[in-house]
This record gives C-alpha cells, sequence and structure tokens, in this order.
C-alpha cells in the first residue's frame, strides 16, 4: 500500500485547523510524533508517513534533537535527520508546521537551556532538518540553573534572525510557567506560546491540577504527548502476556495494566463498539474535546494506524461518551 493510496482514507480538510496559542500558527487537530523515525521506523517507510500526513491535509509534526539516543549505536539527531531528507527530497516544506526541541543531553556538555548552547543547538537542528527555520522550537525540559530570562533573550535572538517563528515549553510545573510567561511580558520578550506536557485518558492529574487551567487563562496551546499512553489505548495491552508485542510492551504493562487501567479500556471498548470506531480513536477524540487542548502528539509506524490516527479527528463524540469517559478515568 502506498501513499498516495492511503491519503483519500485519512481526509481531513484545511478548515480543521487549530490557532496554536498566539503564535499565529495554525496547525492539524493532531500532530505527528516523529520520534520514531530511526529507531522504529526505517528512512523509507517514515517517508511514506510523512507524504500521506500531508496528502491527508494534516500539516503538524513534532520531533527532538534527542531522538533517538536511546537506541544502541544513536548519538542524537537521527529523527530530525531523517526528516531533512524527506524535506529536501520532496520539496513540501511551506506546508509542514515543523516543531523540535532543545534542552536535553546530546553529549557531555551538550544539554541545558543557557544562550550559548541554544545558539549552538539551533544551528545543528537547523543543518540535519535541512530548513532555515524551525516553526515551533521547544525547550524539551526546564533548566532551573538558567535564568529565564537569559534562555528567552536568546530565543529572542533567534526569533529576530527568522531562524524561529514561535516558542514553546515541554515538561514544566505550573508555576515554573507562570514564571516564564510573566518574564516575558515584563522583559517584552517572546513568550511560550505552547506547553507539551504528558497527558491522556490515563496520565490526567498532573495537568489538569494547575497547568489546564493556566494554559487556559493564558491562551497557551496545548500539544500533550503520550496521547496514547504509549500504545496502551490502543487496547494492545491487556495482560501481562501482552508486553511482549513491542519493545515498550514491558514498560507500558508495567505502567497502566491494573485495576484503573482495565477500567479505562472497558470503557474505551463501551464507546468504540457505539461510534463503530477504535478505542485509541475514542481515546484521542475525547481530548481533543478537553480545554486548552490544540494537538495530541501521536506516533504510528504503518500507514494502517496513521488512517487509523487520522479517523480520530472524525469522530463526535456525546456528552454521555464525555462523562463516561471521565468518570471511568477519574483519579482514586
Amino acid at each position: 500500500m502506498n501513499a498516495e493510496a492511503a491519503a483519500p482514507a485519512l481526509g481531513l480538510t484545511p478548515a480543521s485547523r487549530r490557532a496554536l496559542g498566539r503564535s499565529g500558527l495554525q496547525v492539524s487537530p493532531l500532530c505527528f510524533g516523529c520520534n520514531v523515525f530511526g529507531w522504529t521506523v526505517d528512512e523509507a517507510t517514515s517517508f511514506s508517513l510523512l507524504d500521506a500526513w500531508l496528502d491527508a491535509g494534516f500539516n503538524f509534526i513534532d520531533t527532538a534533537d534527542i531522538y533517538s539516543t536511546w537506541v544502541p549505536g544513536h548519538v542524537g539527531g537521527e529523527s530530525e535527520t531523517i526528516i531533512g531528507k524527506w524535506l529536501a527530497r520532496s520539496g513540501r516544506r511551506q506546508q509542514v508546521v515543523l516543531a523540535t526541541k532543545v534542552g536535553k543531553p546530546m553529549g557531555p556538555g551538550l544539554q541545558g537551556l543557557k544562550p550559548a548552547y541554544i545558539r549552538s543547538a539551533v544551528e545543528a537542528s537547523l543543518r540535519r532538518l535541512q530548513t532555515d527555520h524551525i516553526d515551533l522550537y521547544q525547550t524539551h525540559d526546564d533548566d532551573a540553573e538558567t535564568p529565564l530570562a537569559d534562555t528567552l533573550g536568546a530565543f529572542d535572538e533567534l526569533i529576530r534572525a527568522g531562524k524561529v517563528r514561535a516558542i514553546g515549553a515541554s515538561n514544566y510545573s505550573a508555576p515554573r510557567l507562570a514564571e516564564a510567561l510573566r518574564t516575558s511580558a515584563e522583559l517584552q520578550l517572546p513568550r511560550f506560546e505552547s506547553l507539551q506536557p504528558l497527558f491522556n485518558l490515563i496520565d490526567r492529574a498532573v495537568f489538569e491540577d494547575a497547568l489546564q487551567p493556566l494554559c487556559v487563562a493564558e491562551g497557551v496551546g496545548v500539544i500533550n504527548y503520550y496521547g496514547l499512553a504509549a500504545g496502551f489505548l490502543t487496547g494492545k495491552y491487556r495482560s501481562a502476556e501482552d508486553a511482549g508485542k513491542s519493545a515498550r510492551g514491558p514498560n507500558v504493562v508495567k505502567r497502566y495494566l491494573n485495576e484503573r487501567g482495565l477500567r479505562v479500556l472497558e470503557a474505551l471498548d463501551v464507546v468504540a463498539a457505539r461510534h463503530g470506531a477504535t478505542p485509541g480513536q475514542v481515546a484521542l477524540a475525547w481530548q481533543l474535546q478537553q480545554p486548552g487542548i490544540a494537538a495530541p502528539i501521536a506516533s504510528a509506524t504503518s500507514l494502517a494506524q496513521l488512517a487509523e490516527l487520522a479517523a480520530a479527528t472524525r469522530l463526535p463524540l456525546g456528552a454521555d461518551d464525555l462523562a463516561a469517559l471521565s468518570s471511568a478515568s477519574a483519579s482514586p
């Protein structure tokens, strides 16, 4: 099956775009997580997935310089390099809202958010991505040792130079994000227009407690990661024996396969059956209707999985569906 054959089944109209904070960026309601590129997806398949994603009307993709240092023999930049090769080959750079991240360890002394490191890291990412600008440049982690004014000042330089269009934060606490937003306002520096937190039907508490109200109040667009809880919310892992179904299976089973997790899967099954959908589609559709969420991030390793993700954007969940899912997944 090729990308062209898959495209009609994915279907998304440009009218489905959502504003990403106050950045001016208009993004599709799902973001493709490219952490799998060069890890569980080879270069040729990565190219096919990216072609199909754009052919279907989606435009948002997310990566990071650190992807995929956890793979034996990798040094980081593998995902960005594959995306860069695809951009050069396809000529579709203007159709993409390209997001990447900086800050996590890339080697001895190569981490954090000090201005000098940001300046060198962005040049490395631009080279790998084979582009002259990054649409959304995100801090992958907070750096408590570097003053926020210094980090934001470095981003301001990159925006003024045309190398970055907007900035975002990932893995920030609510107090730290609020402090960053205040710093931007007081010093007239660019502000974080997006937040990338952990959030899904299982992982709700940290985001919903303080981050979600803050993002809604401040107009910060949320592009949550682990939208499918590393595959758990697809229903793929329902017993300890299912841990062998993927490389990340053992960790998924250990983390999510418990009484609450099974309760969530049961609710997903009921709603999915009602709509002729899959549990994963329902899990993403629930997120798309939560306050503040701009575009959940999810990954796919095949065109069939990509088509399933895309269909979640066309799944209309009613009030009863949303209430049942929220109730089943409520923290004990």
